[in-house]
Parts: C-alpha cells; structure tokens; sequence
C-alpha cells in the first residue's frame, strides 16, 4: 500500500464525467454565482451568441461586421430626411433649416386651409415617439429631429422596436373641418386622361381653350377651377431668343433701297428678299427670288441655289410700297413655316414703317424689329441731354411755359 500525496486529488475515471456543455444553464450550487454581463447600448442577441461562441475580440471579424451593419442603420436613419405629411401628401423635406411656420407657409399654396398660422398646431411623429411643436416660428425642423433622436426616450424605444429605420413624420393639423381627403399630392400633366390615372390628389392641366387649369379630387367629388398661377409651371411668355447674330444695318439698307426702287420707280409695286443664314461662312445671305409682282401681292418660288442643308432659310421680307407696314390675310395664309417674317412699308417717306413678327407653325405673334435687325446708334454731345427738363403736364399753355422756364434761373 502506497502513501497518497496530500496534493493529489482523485478526480475518478473518465467514464464518469458528464460530457461539458458551454450552454448548459445549470449552475453548481456550491459555486458562486457570476456577476451579470452588462449589455452595451448596440448589443443585439445575435452578437449575444456571437460571444457565447467567440471571445471578444478587436479582430473578431463576425462582430466588426456587426457594428458596420448597425453603424450603417443608425446613419441612414439620421441622415433620412423628414417628411412633411397632411392629407395624404407626403413629401420630403430637404431644407431642415426652415422652421415649421416657414414650412406652413410654403404648403398653404396648395392647401389654403392652412393659411391661418394661428389655427394650425405641429406634431412629429418619430417611430413611437410624438412631440408637439410648442415654437412653430421659432423652432426649426432639423433641431426638433435632432432632439428627438438625441433624447433617452427615443434610444430606448429604438432598442424595443421591430422597425430599426422609421421615418420623421412632421404632420401639421387644423383646428377648422377638413374640405375633403387627399389620396395623393400634385402633379401636371398634358390631358386629364393621364391626370385621372396617375391617382394625384391636385392636377396641372392645360385646355384646348387656352387656360391652365388645377383639378383636385376629393371624396365629395371632382373640382375643377382655371388658374393664373402655379409654381409647379414655368414663367414663359412669347416672343423670340434669337440663336444668330443681329441681320447687319448694311443688309437692311440694301433691302430698303431695293423695295424703294420699285415704290418709286414701278409704278408702286411690292418686291420679296429672303434672308438666309449660312452655317459654313456663318454669315446672312440677302436673296431676291425670282418673282411676278403687283402693287399689292408677289408670287414668288425659293432659289433653288439655298436648298441645301447648309443654309437656313431665316427671314421673309416683303414691301408694302407707300402703303403703311402691316401683316395682311394673304400674309397669314402663306406664312405658315416656321421663321422670321417682316413687311417694310411707307418707302415713299424718308423714314419707312417697318414690323416683324414670328409665326411658329402658323401662330403668329408680332416682336420689336430692333430684336433681330442691327441698329446703329451714334453718340450725341452730353450737353444736349443737359439743356432738357421735365416737368408735370399742363393744360394752361401759360403756366406750362413758366414752368419749363422758370424765373429764377432754377433746374426743376
């Protein structure tokens, strides 16, 4: 029989040991018990298992993969921007430096039910957080947004949530009756075919009579009104912007003197030029067709030799002999295409009368000719300009003339 060291402990045969289990939740009861882990603010179950599995480490690659996940989530979330939402609008806020009274403003053109600044409360709804806004013009978007994500109160009910990612609803309300339900915000559209299928609350639509008109869709029905102003249109009025230069005054003057040669010396006959523009010397070309002419109509064909597509036929200019410059019904029946038409009249005078105008596919609409002709300005001595007054108008001839002299010498 040998001595056993006092060191040695008898641990018994293998076969007697239960299998370990790193899961089992069972504790020896002679063991002290562990202190509680302490979950951090971003720990989730997964990452939970995740430890149970690995030791925490600066290089555990499963977790760094983590927290790029949840540090991409909680970015998107601050960085979303919030929207605004009434009846059944919605939209996004892109300038979170407004306050909510400045964005009252903005939306009350298309909802004038919130015109009145005093009828109408705010609130924001942040996932399950709702606050109201007790500053509406002193109080803006983006810093009630950053206060609401900033505060324990939205971190912990983030943590609660299925939706990790809501949305910043920023909801105005009306202390007055709603006039109807919007389904949709607004949208313009070239026919009330496309306007009625987009499913748009407030619809854009021009007429065949001219007008633009706003149509919106309610629950009670279907209101339609012309309107003279939408922002979603853009200011446009007619006229021309010309693409080439200035018709040069020397060509102007040769196509006079050619127009007065015939009021004069034809037996007060009309003539035509063309104007062409050619885009390979990038230069105008002063043209006269042949032509069969009367004292009030030419007949005339295009010179074949500026049918290639190497000029474009800018300008039509016709006389009117000693008769005034106007834009007769044979005019408006053969000028259809679409450029520049001009009509010189009065050539017998030393001063002619002269109009342009446009016609866009058979529209027509009348421009300064200084638009599209060169004009030639010379200086005149500054002490001209000096030597007038103004004064108010007057219908006694006397005291108009003691008032554009004065007596005592004064400049009015």
């Amino acid at each position: 029989m040998s001595d056993t060291n006092k060191n040695d402990i008898d641990i018994g045969s293998v076969d007697d040991l239960e299998p370990f289990d790193p899961f089992d939740d069972e504790l020896d009861d002679d063991a002290p018990p562990e202190p509680p882990v302490q979950q951090s603010k971003a720990e989730t179950p997964t990452t939970k298992q995740a430890k149970a599995v690995a030791p925490e480490s600066d290089t555990n690659p499963l977790d760094a993969a983590i927290n790029e996940a949840e540090s991409k989530e909680h970015q998107s979330l601050y960085e979303k921007p919030p929207v605004f939402e009434y009846a059944g609008a919605t939209e996004n806020i892109d300038d979170v430096s407004k306050t909510f009274d400045e964005l009252r403003i903005e939306k009350s053109a298309d909802f004038p039910e919130l015109e009145d600044g005093k009828r109408v409360s705010w609130t924001v709804e942040y996932g399950k957080i709702n606050k109201s806004v007790p500053d509406p013009k002193g109080t803006s978007i983006g810093k009630m947004k950053s206060d609401i994500e900033t505060s324990k109160e939205f971190v912990d009910s983030l943590k609660k949530a299925k939706d990790k990612n809501p949305v910043c609803k920023v909801k105005p309300r009306v202390t007055a009756q709603s006039k109807g339900t919007v389904r949709a915000y607004k949208g313009v559209f070239t026919n009330m075919d496309d306007a009625q299928a987009s499913g748009k609350v407030i619809s854009i639509v021009p007429a065949r009579d001219g007008k633009v008109y706003e149509i919106r869709n309610t629950e009670m029905g279907k209101f339609i009104t012309p309107i003279t102003g939408c922002d979603l249109l853009s200011d446009v009025s007619a006229g021309f912007i010309p693409a080439l230069p200035l018709i040069p005054m020397d060509l102007t003057m040769r196509i006079v003197a050619f127009f007065r040669y015939f009021t004069r010396h034809g037996a007060d006959n009309e003539a035509l030029i063309n104007i062409f523009w050619d885009k390979h010397n990038r230069e105008f070309i002063v043209d006269a067709p042949e032509q069969a002419v009367t004292s009030v109509s030419v007949n005339s064909n295009i010179s074949a030799d500026y049918a290639d597509e190497r000029y474009i036929h800018y300008m039509d200019v016709h006389s009117h002999n000693s008769m005034r410059a106007f834009f007769s019904a044979t005019d408006n029946a053969d000028e259809k295409a679409t450029r520049l038409y001009t009509v010189i009249g009065r050539l017998d005078k030393y001063f002619p009368d002269i109009k342009t105008r446009i016609s866009n596919g058979g529209k027509y609409h009348e421009i300064d000719p200084g638009e599209v002709f060169e004009i030639v300005s010379k200086p005149f001595p500054q002490d001209w300009k000096d030597r007038v007054r103004f004064r108010d108008p007057h219908s006694d001839a006397d005291s108009a003339a003691e008032t554009l002299w004065p007596t005592d010498g004064e400049a009015l």
